[in-house]
């Protein structure tokens, strides 16, 4: 069984007394080459997002503005992590169940993905995510 280790990823911060300016790209600082990007807003209060986990897509999660909790589930351990710095994305590795709740007012929630968009890797059915995990453990 893999542990469950989230990985926080401290992007690059510059500050000018302008305004400070954040970026991501690939060639080592995003651990994946970037096919995807998009962007969650306007989440009504009480509600969340995700719920399911990836096959093959790897996610790296920035709360953009405002903050959100992030609940990675491996099938044998759970932890959630409080995302509110935009200088800092959260890996999420495939075969990880993910919800995002708890949203702010005004939360901006950006995720850089490995792959384009792929009905199939999804799993959007907890029970079948377990059997999946079960069966193909390290």
């Amino acid at each position: 069984m893999e542990k469950l280790n989230p990985i926080i990823i401290d992007l690059p911060k510059v500050t000018d007394p302008r305004g400070n300016l954040t970026f991501a790209e690939g060639d080592g600082l995003v651990p994946f080459d970037i096919k995807r990007a998009y962007w969650v807003y306007d989440v009504p209060a009480g509600e969340s997002r995700g719920g399911h986990a990836h096959k093959r897509l790897k996610q790296l999660v920035v709360a953009l503005s405002g903050s959100f909790h992030v609940t990675l589930d491996n099938g044998f351990e759970r932890r959630t992590i409080l995302l509110n710095h935009p200088w800092q994305a959260l890996l999420i590795e495939t075969n990880v169940w993910r919800t995002l709740d708890d949203f702010s007012s005004g939360a901006v929630c950006m995720v850089l993905a490995s792959e384009h968009y792929d009905a199939d890797d999804y799993i959007e059915d907890y029970d079948e995510f377990l059997a999946y995990v079960k069966a193909n453990r390290k």
